[in-house]
């Protein structure tokens, strides 16, 4: 009787070591897609600031039907989620995010048209 205990007890830690186990690759990947959410919607956001800043007349501050001269605020350019960076040329602005918990990189890229487009994913996030 006292094999069987023991061998019994032996499979109920090894049955709650696989469930941990389990537990914590899920909350993980959870972790990994509600921070790519945070940032897509962040670049969101960026995206549209960006062709306000371009539709805005020069004397207003805008960029004059143009993105060249655009830079993320301050304020914007970093939050819980990620950092982020822009490379401009006349009719578009190409954002890089790369995250705070350093699960990888967001680029996406707003057309002349305000559009937010052509995501890449290194990382964690692919």
């Amino acid at each position: 009787m006292g094999t069987q205990q023991l061998l019994l007890t032996i499979l109920g830690i090894v049955v709650v070591g696989i469930a941990i186990s389990v537990g914590i690759y899920l909350f993980t990947g959870t972790t990994i897609s509600s921070n790519k959410d945070a940032i897509i919607n962040d670049l969101q956001n960026l995206g549209q600031y960006a062709y306000r800043y371009k539709l805005k007349p020069e004397p207003l501050g805008g960029g004059g039907s143009l993105y060249t001269g655009f830079n993320i605020p301050a304020k914007l350019a970093s939050n819980d989620n990620a950092t982020y960076s822009a490379t401009t040329t006349a009719s578009a602005v190409t954002f890089t995010a790369l995250s705070a918990f350093g699960f990888g990189t967001i680029v996406a890229d707003v057309d002349s048209a305000g559009v937010m487009n052509s995501f890449t994913y290194t990382g964690d996030f692919q």
